[in-house]
């Protein structure tokens, strides 16, 4: 059992059948018809020769095949990797040189080795601290760095690559009257083509054909577009087994970008992988499995010449969509790259740069999540700011401090969150035993000498002077005619030491006012930690109530009815199942 967790596929090829074969092969020959152009394409965004592109559609994806838990997720080149790893090894080298190759490949050895270590270790939850807002705002953001940066391509000209977005836009400008007719013409007619087939069906390869028809255009019309640019040679064959050359100073020059790759590729992997789940019940995706997939594509990926692969948006949903039912898929898709790469290659000789920008500006424009923002926008004005504010960082500033600056402000949110959460004053329902939120109820009854309050969240250092301050504030309000506190404990499902030496300065500072303070619907191991603190020491149970705290504490459970309890003259209102 334990090794078919470590490598899955040991879990479906035992039982694989010819009915998961005929999904397999249609959804493999589709997506391998699509990642041939497209990482292509990618290979250019990224400052490397198109044929890197279909090297990078090899090794990682068999690798995947092995140890993913996903059986549907496409992996390989990708828009948003290769813009990263072009910004990145651009600094350090000229685009397309045997050295920027070098440490392209490097990179991806990186890579993998840092997803490995985390996967290894169980760090997935890490990527937790980036949440939906933040994602949509920075690929969003990403999308639209990746189509503006192919305008060279697309228009014939050559514009200045960069991840900040008024550096493209002013070059853009500057350049407009140079945009070559021919190029334009062909790359727009491409992009419109791509997106009438995506109308019709999003099985219908369109990024094929519109890679065929650019390549006879070229090929049988070349004289009246003679200043059209064409990929021309791409080398045929596979590529050869090498370690990446390497020494501590790059090393330690890449790690910021070699980050970013890791935090992005997981990111996009593991949402998309969970997309998938939902659309089926025959397995779930494991976080940190995952993170040892990709590491292990990526680190034997670079051994042959691959640079940092993840998983596609378009091709894993294409994937499915086509009726992949396992990883068998992503191998016949492999095959059909071995055989592009042994004996087609000559065939894109023709295959104008133009029609590449379009199938990438296609696919990523359609990553701009426009829908999502009109939702945060109705649902939560807050996590519409958040994903506003990751997403003009990334634009102006770059994907590093855009990714940075999402991470930095779900941080600050979510201590926000937790040092200020929802305080609620119980009041009791008319001619019933249930209590409610008098802030949501307004026909509850309140009664004068008690307060009955909920705190809604664990109670602990960051949050603990702003218990004490609304307690305050609540007391203030009810005046000299309060005479119990009970602390509806529901919802608190930890208190640490900060917590309790703060309950104790209340409760005896309540006990100075005459005030009495009492625990309702403590959960087991919060109820633990006050009875090894001394909180049953310091209240007073022989004045006025009489009332033994620990049956009081045990006695509640998961609801709001109440049940009241008098003493001598005195009310004790508590709540309990």
């Amino acid at each position: 059992m334990k090794i078919k967790k470590i490598i899955p596929i040991l879990d479906w090829l035992p039982n694989y059948n010819s009915s998961h074969f005929k999904g397999d092969l249609i959804a493999g020959i589709t997506v391998g018809i699509v990642l041939i152009p497209q990482g292509i394409a990618y290979a250019l965004i990224a400052g490397l020769p198109p044929i890197y592109g279909l090297y990078c559609a090899l090794v990682p994806q068999v690798m995947y095949a092995i140890f993913g838990s996903s059986r549907q997720v496409a992996i390989g080149p990708v828009a948003m990797d290769s813009l990263i790893v072009a910004t990145g090894v651009s600094t350090l080298a000229l685009a397309g040189s045997e050295s920027y190759i070098s440490i392209a490949i490097l990179l991806a050895l990186m890579v993998g080795a840092i997803q490995f270590i985390m996967g290894v270790f169980s760090l997935g939850f890490i990527v937790n601290f980036l949440s939906k807002p933040v994602i949509t705002g920075f690929t969003s953001a990403v999308a639209l760095i990746i189509g503006l940066n192919q305008f060279r391509n697309l228009f014939g000209v050559d514009l200045v690559q960069s991840d900040q977005i008024q550096i493209i836009l002013e070059d853009i400008l500057r350049q407009i009257n140079n945009f070559n007719f021919q190029t334009t013409c062909i790359g727009l007619f491409s992009a419109l083509l791509i997106i009438f087939f995506k109308r019709i069906s999003k099985k219908i390869p369109n990024a094929l054909i519109v890679v065929v028809l650019g390549i006879l255009i070229m090929k049988f019309f070349d004289k009246s577009f003679t200043d059209v640019a064409i990929v021309k040679d791409i080398p045929s064959g596979l590529p050869k087994f090498g370690i990446p050359d390497f020494n501590l100073g790059l090393l330690r020059e890449l790690l910021p970008i070699a980050l970013t790759l890791v935090m992005v590729g997981y990111l996009e992997t593991i949402s998309i992988g969970k997309s998938l789940e939902a659309k089926q019940d025959e397995y779930r995706i494991r976080p940190n499995q995952e993170l040892i997939a990709l590491g292990i594509s990526n680190m034997v990926g670079s051994l042959f010449k691959a640079y940092p692969s993840a998983s596609s948006f378009s091709r894993s949903a294409i994937n499915q969509e086509s009726g992949a039912k396992t990883g068998m898929a992503a191998l016949i898709s492999v095959v059909m790259v071995v055989i592009t790469l042994l004996f087609l290659m000559p065939l894109f000789y023709h295959l104008p740069k133009t029609v590449l920008a379009s199938i990438i500006i296609v696919a990523v424009f359609g990553l701009i999540n426009f829908k999502e923002a009109g939702f945060l926008w109705k649902a939560n004005k807050l996590d519409f700011w958040l994903m506003l504010a990751t997403f003009l960082a990334t634009l102006l500033l770059g994907i590093e401090f855009g990714i940075i600056t999402g991470v930095g402000l779900s941080l600050i949110i979510l201590i926000f969150r937790t040092s200020r959460p929802y305080v609620a004053v119980l009041g009791k329902v008319p001619n019933s035993n249930f209590y409610k939120n008098k802030e949501r109820f307004e026909e509850v009854i309140i009664d004068e000498d008690i307060l009955v309050l909920r705190f809604d969240a664990q109670l602990f250092y960051a949050n603990a002077s702003y218990f004490r301050d609304q307690l305050e504030q609540m007391m203030d309000k009810k005046g000299s005619s309060l005479k119990l506190i009970v602390l509806d404990a529901e919802s608190i499902n930890r208190v640490d030491s900060t917590g309790i030496e703060m309950l104790k300065e209340r409760i005896r500072f309540c006990q100075k006012k005459g005030i009495l303070f009492y625990f309702a619907g403590v959960k087991g191991p919060v109820r633990d930690d006050l009875f090894r603190s001394g909180i049953l020491e310091i209240i007073d149970l022989s004045k006025t109530y009489t009332w033994v705290v620990k049956e009081f504490m045990s006695i509640f459970s998961n609801t709001y009815s109440m049940r009241s309890y008098r003493n001598f003259n005195c009310k004790l209102t508590c709540i309990v199942s």
